[in-house]
């Protein structure tokens, strides 16, 4: 296994407010989060980070784990200069923030874990999708994306951002796409969940059947110091589905650790 290389976006936001990480979903990229940014960026300096293979960072040139992609993300926020953060990942964005706030817990101020879990799907069904993507490539893959992805009513209320995100699905490496199902079918903190002492808050889309609301509130009932929330009229990928709910939910979360 190896740290994968990961392209992350420009700050925005005010210089020297606090930094807020945010990671994607599988098949996506930082166009996932562009609703949202610039209501964060009003109070934090805020970056977005791909995927091996996906938007700007390069394919993955060996197999990683869930854990990799944490170590590398710590790497590229300290190599910045910053040694606390606040985190929000969806899906295996927030795998990756599960395993950041266990691995590097100096690091971590807050993580908010959005559509996701200790697990995530079965390894088997992550090894058949990896098969999957090798024999027939990610543009296999959209329809079944678009119906788990978006809620009823998602794609004609915000059709720009879900159009652009299955483009991205679709323009994904497919080696490295299927690296990523193969770190999923390896990841497992559900044993771990205690040892996680950051503020967390782990949300879930109410039409979500990737990570329903079972998924949130093992994390949140597991972790010292949980929080669980849904997001209304959202599925799997609710920053681009409801980004002014999502990020008005991040601003109180954050804002609330910032009080402490």
């Amino acid at each position: 296994m190896t740290v994968p290389s990961l392209s992350f976006t420009a700050p925005a936001g005010p210089a020297g407010a606090p930094l807020v990480v945010l990671g994607p979903s599988l098949g996506t990229s930082t166009i996932l989060w562009e609703k949202v940014v610039p209501l964060l960026a009003e109070r934090y300096r805020v970056v977005a980070w791909d995927l091996p293979g996906h938007g700007a960072s390069a394919p993955a040139a060996a197999p990683f784990t869930v854990a990799d992609l944490a170590d590398a993300v710590a790497e590229a926020v300290r190599a910045q200069g910053d040694e606390r953060v606040l985190y929000a990942g969806i899906s295996l964005g927030g795998a990756v923030g599960l395993e950041l706030a266990l691995r590097h817990p100096s690091l971590v101020a807050a993580a908010a874990i959005v559509c996701s879990g200790a697990t995530v799907g079965t390894p088997a069904g992550w090894q058949e999708r990896a098969a999957q993507v090798r024999a027939q490539s990610t543009s296999t893959l959209i329809i079944g994306s678009a119906q788990r992805w978006f809620a009823p009513g998602s794609i004609e209320r915000e059709p720009e951002i879900t159009g652009r995100l299955l483009h991205a699905l679709q323009d994904a490496h497919d080696e490295s796409y299927a690296l990523c199902c193969e770190a999923l079918a390896a990841y497992d903190v559900t044993a771990r969940l205690g040892e996680i002492e950051a503020p967390l808050l782990a949300a879930w889309g109410e039409h979500d059947g990737v990570t329903p609301e079972a998924s949130s509130v093992e994390v949140a009932s597991g972790v010292r110091q949980g929080r669980v929330e849904m997001i209304p009229d959202a599925s799997h990928l609710p920053a681009a589905e409801q980004p002014a709910a999502l990020g008005a939910l991040l601003l109180d979360f954050f804002g609330s650790v910032a009080g402490r």
